[in-house]
């Protein structure tokens, strides 16, 4: 396995391997990896021949007072891992190699509607930032496919829409969400949790499966659930941000003759933000 750090590097790397007719796949990261990241990986490797990771903590996803100074950077712990899961390349550029003008003159990438609500109106910019990150590892490594997880079902949409919209080649793929065995979906920032935390944490996925039931149950009185789901994680000390019923593709309230329904959850456990989601068909 090989890492590389500017874009001079990476194309001579994937030009020789798409004249021995390798196709290519990306898994776009933050790094600080888990087993969910490493799940892409593998995921990858089933639908390509070759699998480039990028490794790059994104400042323009950031918003003014979130947690990109002590984002965890791991780099040497994240090519241990990748190696061991068969992964072929690491792109690690630094943010002069993605945004040489700076991020104040950078084109950006807006993404409409699917961007709106849920982490988009908690997270102002957020999606912005990943769009455009996104667009410009796409236009780097110029993959045949590309992984996301589930986990961040709205990047997920997101990310599936602007590949469509501005025809980019590059088949999308996601990747099921995985889980600690209590249920708690793997994320980097759960390792803010404290031990008391990280106790009550699994109490996320347990809310969401409680809703899911009632719903395949026949419920369909989404406000009132939604109002019951966000009560359910006040009492057991979280602070909720959100927890709405959508349409699985739109995104948008889900209506009682939805077949598709995806439950979209995030909720503060200390100043850690938590999400997780579930889709259902009923």
């Amino acid at each position: 396995m090989r890492t590389v750090h500017s874009l001079k590097e990476l194309r001579s790397i994937l030009r020789s391997l798409r004249q021995q007719g390798k196709t290519i796949g990306l898994v776009p990261t933050m790094g600080n990896l888990h087993e969910g990241h490493i799940s892409l990986v593998r995921k990858a490797s089933e639908a390509a021949d070759v699998v480039v990771t990028s490794i790059f903590v994104n400042p323009m996803q950031f918003g003014a007072n979130e947690d990109l100074a002590t984002y965890p950077r791991t780099l040497g712990e994240d090519q241990d891992k990748l190696a061991a899961a068969g992964n072929t390349l690491v792109f690690a550029p630094s943010a002069e190699e993605i945004y040489p003008e700076g991020l104040a003159r950078q084109t950006k990438v807006v993404v409409p509607e699917v961007s709106e609500g849920h982490c988009g109106a908690s997270r102002p910019g957020h999606f912005e930032g990943v769009a455009t990150v996104v667009t410009i590892l796409f236009n780097m490594v110029q993959p045949d496919i590309a992984v996301f997880g589930e986990k961040d079902f709205q990047q997920l949409a997101v990310i599936r829409k602007l590949t469509r919209d501005l025809l980019i080649p590059t088949e999308i793929i996601g990747a099921p969400t995985v889980r600690e065995d209590d249920g708690l979906a793997k994320s980097s920032r759960n390792g803010y949790l404290s031990k008391q935390e990280r106790a009550v944490a699994p109490v996320v996925h347990q809310t969401l499966i409680n809703i899911a039931t009632q719903l395949e149950q026949g419920r369909t009185d989404h406000h009132e659930l939604e109002r019951e789901a966000r009560e359910t994680l006040a009492r057991a000390g979280l602070r909720p941000d959100y927890f709405n019923i959508v349409n699985s593709h739109t995104l948008k309230p889900a209506t009682p003759a939805d077949q598709e329904i995806t439950l979209l959850v995030a909720a503060f456990l200390g100043t850690t933000r938590l999400i997780d989601n579930l889709c259902i068909t009923r």
